[in-house]
């Protein structure tokens, strides 16, 4: 079975534009879990225009469910994870500039760093999962630097699942394949919604989980947070 993985970093962007504490990020979490959301998950970028520290640390305290933080490796992100301990850590290429991800891991050239990343992380019993493009060296990368699971960046599907479905999953299930092969969990994320969702978990069963964020938000604005996390599990159960 594959696991939503709710990101809440919008609900704090919109707090933030008002200031205050509404909506509640904390709230908005455990009534996630609630509604039937199996993972809850942050990127506390350091210019905190979303997601603030102090964010992370009250929502650690309230998620049952499975707490993924996801961010660059720098200092203050491996302190973050080497704290606070989540159940998984995904790490992320953008650096602090970055409106969102654009772009998985070259875990070829960067095979050093990262090495000794996960290495440090899985010290703390942390799962660790690398942003990765549909590509078999990367795959093949993660799993060589130690990595737990990939994260495979879906924007490039979502952009021509309109234009050819079969085509736009094509690598997608490719790099599947490998890591299934590699014994790497596969994860997936960004731009995924309720029109193409489906069809990639029919591609890709083997999905471990997928974390969806900006779509279900905005979803969540016409139909309501609980019905929409209803509609997108329905779309992978």
């Amino acid at each position: 079975m594959t696991k939503l993985s709710v990101n809440i970093n919008k609900i704090a962007t919109l707090r933030n534009a008002r200031g205050g504490d509404n909506p509640n990020v904390v709230k908005t979490a455990i009534d996630c879990e609630k509604f039937g959301a199996e993972g809850i998950t942050v990127h506390p970028r350091p210019d905190e225009r979303h997601i603030t520290l102090q964010d992370v640390y009250d929502l650690k305290k309230a998620v049952t469910t499975e707490f993924n933080i996801e961010g660059y490796p720098d200092k203050r992100f491996m302190k973050i994870i080497e704290e606070l301990k989540p159940a998984q850590a995904t790490l992320v290429p953008d650096g602090p500039d970055a409106i969102t991800s654009n772009a998985g891991w070259d875990t070829v050239t960067n095979a050093s760093m990262l090495s000794e990343i996960v290495s440090e992380l899985k010290k703390n019993g942390v799962r660790v999962s690398v942003f990765v493009d549909p590509n078999t060296k990367m795959v093949e990368g993660a799993k060589n630097i130690g990595a737990d699971r990939i994260e495979l960046y879906t924007e490039p599907y979502a952009k021509y699942y309109s234009i050819d479905k079969n085509e736009a999953v094509r690598l997608y299930l490719e790099a599947a394949q490998l890591a299934m092969k590699l014994d790497l969990g596969i994860n997936a994320g960004h731009d995924l919604d309720l029109q193409n969702l489906a069809f990639l978990k029919k591609s890709l069963p083997v999905l471990d989980e997928v974390s969806i964020g900006h779509a279900l938000i905005s979803d969540a604005l016409y139909y309501g947070l609980e019905n929409t996390i209803q509609m997108y599990l329905r779309q992978l159960h």
